[in-house]
């Protein structure tokens, strides 16, 4: 499948880039982060350590054991605080 990856904050400055798009087998969340880490030291830096991560499919936020079936977008970014 072909899904639009997206950074924020400081996952897009680990990583390099803003966004990409790829193909991918991966079914869940987990198993893309697997496949993204696996890909550099830059993207193994930035999945580390995904307690610090969120993540939304396609806009909605979700959990890492999420399904992939029919997404087109997913984005890693930090967890947000209010003030």
């Amino acid at each position: 499948m072909t899904l639009d990856v997206l950074y924020f904050a400081w996952v897009r400055e680990r990583i390099g880039l803003p966004r990409e798009t790829l193909e991918t087998q991966a079914a869940t969340v987990a198993d893309l982060v697997a496949e993204l880490s696996a890909r550099e030291e830059r993207y193994a830096a930035a999945f580390a350590d995904t307690s610090a991560l969120r993540v939304a499919v396609d806009q909605a936020l979700t959990d890492f054991d999420a399904p992939l079936t029919d997404a087109r977008e997913v984005a890693f970014f930090p967890p947000m605080t209010g003030g």
